[in-house]
């Protein structure tokens, strides 16, 4: 077989790392990293022109979609389940918390981590709830 006709595409490093992009659509992997942690998620983050679809390749992640009230943030959290889609819908706050050994496949409008982007840090009562949810999460998948 002809090696040139498969194109292959890895990610080992830390983060986030788009490294495929096409005309309107890209995939991205995104392995743990400190600012993801499974208990320091600081902030959560939307995109205003396209939904984001999450697909656990290993290790252990909690998906974060959250609806903004005038009183905060009210959460809701589920422990991804490797070889699993998840979406989450344009304009929708997200954020994904992870351990070590997390490896996350992302599938987006292309070029959206070049501006398609919007954050808001978490109140100190917002990340107290958070952490208290993931944890919840994580308990009731044992």
């Amino acid at each position: 077989m002809n090696p040139s006709l498969i194109e292959v595409y890895t990610h080992s490093g830390e983060g986030y790392n788009p490294f495929f992009i096409k005309d309107t659509w890209q995939v991205a992997q995104l392995n743990y990293m400190p600012e993801q942690d499974i208990s320091g998620i600081e902030k959560m983050d939307k995109h205003g022109q396209t939904d984001e679809v999450f697909i656990l390749l290993r290790g252990t992640a909690v998906l974060i979609a959250a609806k903004e009230q005038t009183t905060g943030f009210i959460f809701q959290c589920i422990d991804m389940k490797p070889g699993v889609t998840y979406n989450i819908p344009v304009n929708m706050w997200h954020n994904i918390a992870m351990k070590r050994d997390a490896e996350v496949i992302i599938v987006e409008r292309s070029n959206t981590h070049l501006g398609d982007f919007v954050y808001k840090p978490l109140s100190p009562q917002e990340k107290s709830e958070l952490s208290k949810q993931i944890q919840d999460t994580l308990n009731q998948s044992m």
